[in-house]
């Protein structure tokens, strides 16, 4: 009797626990489709948001894609991650053959933009950039998610690289491979899982960022998605539930995505 109790509380924790996360996701997916323009009310079913959010043309500029803050997003979450994982992938080589002393220090000092706060790091790289009397702008918004962006990649692939076995590189010297071939046929095809899981990490936190961006992004033309949400905060749009949810829509696409892969992965495998 205690034990059926037992598990009908966990159950319902459980329950509460998921209402409580979901919930506020659940509305926005379903405002979206509102015929009326309030947020906690319904009155019928539209698509008309969705027009709306697709002709606005802060969000959508067809004619100057550049001022656009769906391109500017999109793009420099593209650019930081091909950035960031060329930097991150060699760093994560260089270091595998470095010294252990100098290894542990440097992995040290990568994983401190990791564990900090994000307020702290917006503030540093404005106070960088201060210095540096470089303005607020496109060019500061970029640099700044490269430079969060490749201590993920590092840490991702690092441990792949250390797993691999030192005399491969050897072998293919000793065949008369040079450097720069035996890093493009033979390290990098070893490691590329890693290398996409940690271009794919460093894409979800450009294109999710909100704090850091904030602090060194310039007008609003340099503006991402977070910071247009965030300025939209006291008088919200309709458009932006749509916009959301939209969003929403792509995560969990690819997290199905790769949840089923894994899945029938590991099938194949037990087969």
């Amino acid at each position: 009797m205690k034990a059926k109790q037992s598990n009908f509380g966990k159950t319902l924790f459980l329950i509460l626990v998921m209402v409580f996360i979901y919930a506020p996701i659940i509305s926005i997916a379903v405002f979206s489709f509102n015929q009326d323009d309030s947020l906690t009310r319904w009155s019928g079913f539209t698509l008309n948001r969705y027009v709306e959010l697709f002709t606005d043309n802060q969000l959508f500029n067809y004619t100057n894609p550049s001022e656009s803050i769906v391109f500017m997003t999109i793009w420099i979450a593209i650019l930081s991650t091909l950035i960031s994982t060329v930097f991150g992938t060699l760093a994560a080589i260089s270091l595998a053959k470095a010294k252990k002393g100098f290894r542990d220090t440097a992995m040290a000092v990568n994983n401190i933009p990791i564990v900090s706060p994000d307020i702290i790091i917006a503030v540093s790289l404005l106070v960088l950039f201060g210095a540096m009397q470089i303005a607020p702008s496109y060019n500061t918004m970029l640099l700044a998610h490269i430079a969060f962006s490749t201590p993920y990649v590092l840490i991702t692939v690092y441990p792949k690289v250390k797993s691999l076995d030192p005399n491969i590189a050897d072998a293919a010297y000793d065949l008369g491979a040079s450097p720069f071939v035996t890093l493009i046929k033979v390290i990098l095809p070893q490691i590329k899982v890693a290398i996409i899981a940690g271009a794919a990490l460093a894409f979800t936190m450009s294109f999710d960022d909100f704090i850091i961006s904030y602090f060194v992004a310039g007008s609003s033309g340099d503006m991402n998605i977070s910071i247009y949400l965030y300025t939209n905060k006291l008088s919200p749009k309709p458009m932006i539930n749509a916009l959301s949810t939209i969003i929403l829509v792509l995560v969990g696409s690819k997290i199905l995505y790769d949840y089923f892969k894994t899945k029938n992965n590991k099938l194949g495998e037990l087969e």
